[in-house]
């Protein structure tokens, strides 16, 4: 480390008595870069699949490796010092050169192996992905999928997962993004709740019956606000997730739009007002650019994509013929 006369601290990756060179020593790196994205060890943990007092330490060590101060710790997480902000720039540097070897590597067979993880808003991880990742490693015994269920967009330039299912395409950032298939959502009611009130015939009725939907503060993107776009104001049961919302239609707490494709498996509840409200999404896969090389990832994407067209098609008609008239 080198205090220079301007006041910046610069530093060289050196060897020390207690330590092993920096540059041969990625996994330090790669354990900083996650504690400077979380701004947390327990963030970073949770992220890393490690025990934040691990990560702690680990950080202790890095510190003294560099003779410098890398974070200042308080109650409210891990902020970067000036020797921190320098370090990330350059670990982020390295980050990008290892993706960037490595991208051209051929697969050197069928099978994919690795560890790959998918970020998805709940819908799609909890009625779509089980299946499909299912099926993709079963086929790719050595492959490892991990799939984050969150009802919201994820940061894929912090490396919160290799990949994510959007419900909008986004317009900033580096990203490779690619439209995989569109979906279809309607009303829903159980079939008990159905009996117990008066007949839905119109979108007008819905303003005297209750209704499930999303807190309305919590609506994490505009494609998901569909009750406002019905004219319905009060949200009588609300949850911020999609399988909590069909949960509660099917315990007969209300009327909510559902997807089409949570329908097929969902006993005692059927689409309403099919013809008056229909209405279509589409799910993105989303990418960093820097992946854009990657055969691993791109061969994992396309078997992704491949199956979530697949079975949101297979759902989405099961869950039309539950509506079916019967002959």
């Amino acid at each position: 480390m080198e205090q220079r006369k301007d006041g910046k601290t610069v530093l060289h990756f050196c060897k020390t008595k207690e330590s092993r060179p920096l540059d041969q020593n990625w996994d330090d790196l790669r354990l900083f870069l996650a504690v400077a994205r979380e701004e947390s060890l327990s963030g970073a943990g949770k992220l890393l699949r490690l025990d934040p007092a691990t990560l702690g330490r680990r950080m202790a060590r890095l510190e003294k490796a560099l003779q410098t101060v890398l974070f200042v710790k308080s109650p409210q997480g891990y902020m970067l010092t000036e020797a921190g902000s320098d370090l990330m720039q350059r670990a982020e540097r390295a980050e990008q050169a290892m993706r960037a070897a490595t991208a051209g590597v051929p697969v050197q067979s069928d099978q994919l192996s690795g560890q790959i993880r998918v970020g998805a808003p709940d819908g799609a991880a909890n009625y779509l992905l089980p299946q499909v990742c299912a099926a993709i490693a079963a086929k790719n015994p050595d492959l490892d999928v991990q799939i984050i269920a969150l009802p919201r967009v994820f940061n894929l330039s912090r490396r919160e997962a290799d990949m994510a299912i959007g419900v909008s395409a986004p317009t900033a950032g580096r990203l490779v993004v690619q439209k995989v298939t569109d979906y279809h959502l309607h009303l829903a009611a159980a079939e008990s709740y159905l009996a117990r009130y008066p007949e839905v015939t119109s979108v007008g009725d819905l303003q005297g019956h209750r209704m499930v939907g999303y807190i309305p503060d919590m609506i994490f993107d505009r494609e998901l606000d569909y009750l406002a776009d019905l004219g319905i104001s009060r949200v009588a049961l609300a949850s911020n997730s999609v399988s909590v919302q069909v949960r509660m239609i099917q315990q007969g707490g209300g009327i909510g739009i559902a997807h089409d494709f949570s329908l097929a498996a969902t006993q005692g509840v059927r689409r309403i007002l099919t013809q008056a409200v229909s209405l279509k999404r589409a799910f993105y896969l989303i990418r960093h650019a820097d992946d854009r090389r990657n055969a691993r990832l791109a061969a994992f994407a396309e078997a992704l994509a491949a199956g979530l067209r697949a079975e949101t098609a297979r759902l989405e008609a099961e869950a039309a013929q539950k509506t079916a008239p019967k002959a």
